[in-house]
């Protein structure tokens, strides 16, 4: 008969019981260390109180954008400044002045309403980099400088009226060149003969979209643009819903710019690849250019409208390709003899 063996417990050894003192005196120490802890209690901030002087700096902040120690930098050729303080100058008084000039640093250091002044009641101090102080009409300040912020920067060259119509003259100008050269090479181009790769379309649509919104923006909610031009931003979770949108577009605008110049680079020889982008680049400026001011004058959406199902049309029509060649793999849009290898396809 075989032996019948009995399991014995095993003895606890060293490790294991130190393991549970341990264990234990951790256990007993909580309650010591959470009783140590003292929370401190929380203010609502309906119960703070503010001084008039700070009340009067978030009320102006909230209609105007900018507050005390706010940076500027000067756009225009030259701005001049009064030394004196702004009721000397509105009794007649004496003055002294200084210029500032183009790209000098201006910083706010105080703001002032004066309801008597019958031209501008606001008056801004700023002080420049050399510590000097002087004060102006804000009526007369924002047209001339632009925000401490190389987004602003951006946003204010791109909005100026001269550079906008003197762009558009150069792109119309080159488009209608580029444009008549291609199709006279018959080389390919966006719309109408376009390489198998969806991103050319999808970019083209992208801008046309960013600039309708970027307009229905500046359409129906300018303080919010205005807010947004003083205070940028990239990151599209900190906006709110509308301008959030757009910057997702921006950032979409900008990864599927860089999908297309692959796609390009990959189904072209280096010269079509660089026509072709060159037409691409003509297409969506001439989109963010026709979007932009139709949508100010409301058909911009039915342009869009119209817009979206042309190119989508065009594409799965003309540019898909459907079959590839058993010889040598190819893309064929149709049936036939090969471009690359000269196999007969049936």
């Amino acid at each position: 008969m075989p032996k019948l063996r009995t399991i014995l417990p095993r003895p606890l050894d060293g490790t294991f019981s130190g393991t549970v003192c341990r264990l234990l005196f951790v256990l007993l120490m909580l309650p010591w260390l959470a009783s140590c802890y003292h929370q401190k209690p929380k203010t609502s901030e309906a119960m703070v109180q503010y001084s008039e002087r700070q009340l009067d700096s978030l009320s102006f902040f909230s209609t105007h954008h900018y507050t005390n120690n706010y940076n500027f930098v000067v756009k225009a050729d030259s701005l001049t400044l009064i030394k004196q303080q702004p009721e000397e100058m509105l009794s007649g008084l004496e003055i002294d002045s200084f210029v500032v000039h183009r790209h000098d640093h201006l910083v706010v250091a105080d703001i002032r309403i004066l309801p008597t002044d019958p031209s501008d009641s606001v008056w801004v101090q700023v002080a420049n980099q050399d510590m000097r102080f002087g004060w102006i009409h804000e009526s007369r300040l924002i047209p001339h400088v632009v925000p401490d912020d190389p987004i602003s920067q951006f946003i204010s060259t791109f909005s100026d009226v001269h550079l906008l119509i003197f762009l558009i003259v150069i792109i119309l100008s080159a488009c209608a060149y580029l444009m008549k050269r291609m199709l006279r090479q018959d080389t390919p181009i966006v719309h109408f003969r376009d390489i198998d790769s969806f991103y050319p379309t999808l970019l083209a649509l992208l801008v046309a979209s960013s600039a309708t919104l970027y307009a229905t923006i500046q359409l129906y909610a300018p303080e919010m643009w205005r807010h947004f031009y003083f205070h940028p931003t990239l990151n599209p979770f900190s906006v709110p819903t509308i301008l959030s949108v757009f910057l997702v577009s921006v950032w979409a605008m900008l990864i599927v710019g860089l999908a297309a110049v692959d796609d390009v680079r990959h189904q072209l020889p280096f010269g079509e690849a660089v026509t072709y982008l060159a037409g691409l680049v003509c297409v969506c400026a001439l989109d963010y250019i026709i979007y932009s001011i139709a949508t100010l004058y409301y058909v911009g959406y039915v342009l869009l409208a119209v817009y979206i199902f042309f190119a989508v049309r065009q594409y799965y029509r003309f540019s898909r390709t459907e079959y590839i060649c058993g010889n040598c793999g190819a893309s064929l849009r149709h049936k036939g003899k090969c471009p690359h290898c000269g196999t007969l396809n049936s």
